[in-house]
This record gives structure tokens, C-alpha cells and sequence, in this order.
């Protein structure tokens, strides 16, 4: 069953069509397309508290593109969610009704702990599982999402003011840091026995390059040896020498810098990036409420 989502973040916005399997684990998603544009909400919002005319111009573009897609693939539902910058953006409200009136697609906002649930709640995607306990880390743009699960049993979760396109405007209070460092304290007894699961197009991008991709998994030595290397090299070199795109050769040295400190505070030694994110939660979102409604 084909399902679709819409991921407004603060670096970029996605529209994912996935098609829903059950299994004997669950039910689980299979991308059957993405598309993702560079908008960057969060260099306004970050800098100036407010999307600015351009940008709400090229969000408005982005959106009717693909609510024209959504029309022609007809998935059975899709969904509509921004996180970060939307949701500190002064003008959001006038942003959310100008798409809405435009394209016809109504934008939910959800908070921080919202969006780590949503992803956590793809957890039955990571079955080899060394740990009972399970901590999954989401960076985005404007905010970094943690979640600790027991098993299958969700323990708790909560949302940080970092992110790699806040970082780049240096717009990270150290109290922020600390507040992460000090609500990571609250699992110390399990430090350096859990299970990672790191999502986001960064940590999947630098577990292709430096780590183990046919596993997805990457160690904390690599994700160090990682970040200083992108980090010694200048812009043009990571984009002419490593590949990597313009969007993506700025933004992926602040969050391997995340993903170091958080890992170097837990003692957690390897990160599995199954290529999941919000998106393919809110698909899975979806197929959960209409099947629980007898829909399907």
C-alpha cells in the first residue's frame, strides 16, 4: 500500500512515497521514491526569526510541485509535517496559510519530542540488537531529537536546540550543549551498553563514506576520523575531492561534530544509519491510524 509524507525541515524538504509491508517484526516502510530540495528555512529563521518573502515564495513553488506529484502517484494518504524552523519562525502562521491557500496542502507543525517519537517508533527496523536499550539520535537543520526505548518499550525522549544549519549561522548557546550532556546523565548506568541509531541524510551519507555500508554501521573511531578530515578540509575540496554536494558539503561537518560529542558522553562505540527519518515515521504513522480505524 502506497503512502506518502511531506518533511518540511530546516535544511530541507522531502516528499517520500513508500509503500507499507507487514512482516512478522511489524509493519515496515520501502521507499519507492524521494525527492528532496535544499530550501535552508532555518538560514532565515536563525539569523532573522522569520521565513523571509523569497524563501515562502520557493517553499509555496516546492509545495505545489508536489502536490501535483501526490495527485498523479494517489497514494491511499499523505501527510504534511514541519519541525524546527517552522515552528520558531514568527511569521509561521501567515507561511502555513499562504501554502495552504495556494496549494492546498494543510502544514502540521509538531514540536520537538513529537517528531522524536514518530521516529523512535521505527524501531522494529533495527532487530540485531546487542543491548536491551536503544538510544536513537535524529539531526536536522534547526534541532537534534533523542529517544531511549527498552526493547520495544519507548522510555522517554526529548528535543535540543542543535542542529547542523544552526550551527553554521553559530547560533548554539553552550547551555544548549550542556542541557544535552546533562539529560544523556540520566542513563549513565547503561553508558557504553546501548544500542545507537542514528537517522538523518548526514549520518547516512558519512556511514557510506567512512564507515561499513553494506551493514550501515559506522564506529565512533571512524566518525572521529571522519569529522576531522571533512573538517581540516576546505568547502570546495569536500565537493571536488569527495563528491559530496553543495548542500551536503557544509552541513555534514556540524553533525558528525554532534554525533562525536554525543557518543563520546555515552561511551556508545558504533551507530547503525538505517536510512529512515522522519518521513518514512510519518508514512508508517499513517498505515498504523487507518489500520487501527478498520480502514484498510
Amino acid at each position: 500500500m502506497l503512502f506518502s509524507s511531506i518533511d518540511i525541515g530546516s535544511n530541507a524538504v522531502r516528499l517520500l512515497f513508500a509503500n507499507v509491508y507487514e512482516t512478522k517484526n511489524g509493519p515496515v516502510t520501502e521507499k519507492a521514491s524521494l525527492i528532496r530540495i535544499p530550501l535552508r528555512l532555518g538560514l532565515d529563521v536563525f539569523y532573522d526569526g522569520r521565513i523571509s518573502d523569497q524563501r515562502t515564495e520557493d517553499l509555496v513553488k516546492t509545495m505545489r510541485a508536489f502536490k501535483l506529484l501526490i495527485d498523479v502517484y494517489k497514494p491511499i494518504g499523505y501527510r504534511v509535517a514541519a519541525t524546527s524552523a517552522m515552528r520558531e519562525a514568527s511569521n509561521n502562521h501567515e507561511v502555513l496559510e499562504i501554502v495552504k491557500n495556494e496549494t492546498g496542502l494543510e502544514i502540521g507543525m509538531i514540536d520537538g519530542i513529537e517528531e522524536a517519537n514518530i521516529i523512535s517508533s521505527l524501531g522494529r527496523i533495527f532487530v540485531n540488537r546487542n543491548y536491551s536499550k536503544s538510544l536513537y539520535i535524529d539531526v536536522g537543520g534547526g534541532s537534534t531529537e533523542l529517544s531511549l526505548l527498552d526493547g520495544d518499550r519507548f522510555v522517554t525522549s526529548n528535543s535540543f536546540k542543535i542542529g547542523t544549519i544552526r550551527l553554521l549561522a553559530d547560533k548554539v548557546e553552550d547551555s544548549e550543549w550542556n542541557h544535552l550532556k546533562d539529560w544523556l546523565q540520566q542513563f549513565r548506568a547503561d553508558f557504553g551498553r546501548m544500542n545507537c541509531i542514528g537517522s538523518g541524510g548526514n549520518i547516512n551519507k558519512i556511514t557510506k563514506m567512512y564507515g561499513h555500508p553494506i551493514n550501515n554501521l559506522i564506529t565512533f573511531d571512524q566518525l572521529v576520523f571522519a569529522y576531522k578530515q571533512l573538517n581540516n578540509m576546505p568547502l570546495i575540496s569536500r565537493i571536488e575531492q569527495m563528491g559530496l554536494r553543495p548542500d551536503r558539503a557544509d552541513v555534514i561537518v556540524p553533525a558528525a561534530r554532534i554525533f562525536v560529542r554525543i557518543l563520546k558522553w555515552t561511551g556508545i562505540g558504533t551507530v547503525v544509519a538505517p536510512r529512515v527519518g522522519l518521513a518514512d515515521g510519518l508514512v508508517l504513522l499513517q498505515y498504523k491510524e487507518m489500520k487501527d480505524k478498520g480502514l484498510i
